[in-house]
């Protein structure tokens, strides 16, 4: 049987999310908490390992491809001056590093191609997310501030604040499968991006007299998506999807692939 942490890194670990000081029985308390989710979730990503790949002897994280480790540890080494090696914290801080920046970029780029009104992320596309980002520059805090904005949207409901966990309980209910954090992200995302386009097509009908048929049909759009009625609709389809590929769980692939205009 394997030692459970011990209270000291456990209390080091936490002491990176308060600024409090921890009593030792609170440290021990984490010790038995966090050793009681990683029994209850190392299973859950075993069967989900070889729901992938049954012949699989190794467990993997079944839920997002991340970069390679050997080959970003040797890279971190060869710019590495005053130390002598990288660690593997080190590693896994330099992949979720990198993976983050890699996922500002695109974001940058597909919003690109969306104004063209194309399905494909064209390199005039990346061209104008580098610009935008000023890569090479001073891109660092501009690259954080979007990622920091992606991950802390949140969508006001009358019913109370639509997260990504919540986005996971009503996935559980209206997909009746799991979905990827990538996914969820993807969802949200795509949330605000038609919220924002019907709030500007609402805008432009009152300002400039447009036809009310089409005001009256963007309010209702609208009411839609403050019902969850869109979320809904497309988790629902997302599934249907992914069942008709034999999937067992909704990912960024049945995201992307859906119509987010027409789905009421």
């Amino acid at each position: 049987m394997a030692k459970p942490y011990s209270t000291g890194h456990i209390g080091a670990v936490a002491s990176n999310y308060t600024e409090m000081r921890l009593a030792g029985a609170v440290k021990e308390q984490l010790v038995e908490l966090v050793c009681k989710e990683l029994a209850r979730f190392v299973p859950e990503m075993e069967a989900a390992t070889l729901s992938q790949d049954p012949e699989r002897k190794t467990l993997d994280d079944p839920y997002r491809t991340r970069l390679n480790y050997n080959r970003t540890r040797e890279l971190m080494i060869d710019e590495i001056d005053a130390v002598e090696s990288v660690g593997s914290a080190a590693v896994q801080a330099g992949i979720s590093h990198i993976e983050t920046h890699l996922s500002t970029v695109i974001k940058h780029a597909e919003a690109a191609a969306e104004k063209d009104r194309v399905a494909t992320i064209k390199p005039r596309h990346l061209e104008i997310a580098i610009t935008g980002m000023n890569l090479g520059m001073d891109s660092e805090d501009e690259g954080h501030q979007e990622v920091a904005q992606t991950e802390d949207f949140v969508v006001s409901q009358g019913g109370g604040i639509l997260t990504e966990s919540s986005l996971l309980s009503l996935a559980k209910t209206h997909a009746k499968m799991p979905v990827t954090k990538d996914a969820v992200e993807e969802l949200l995302e795509t949330y605000y991006m038609v919220v924002e386009q019907l709030e500007s097509d609402i805008r432009s009908n009152a300002q400039f007299g447009g036809n009310p048929v089409h005001f009256i049909e963007s309010i209702s759009k609208m009411k839609t998506l403050m019902s969850l009625g869109w979320m809904r609709a497309m988790l629902s389809k997302a599934a249907e999807n992914a069942r008709e590929r034999g999937y067992k769980r909704i990912d960024i692939e049945q995201i992307v692939h859906l119509d987010p205009f027409n789905s009421a």
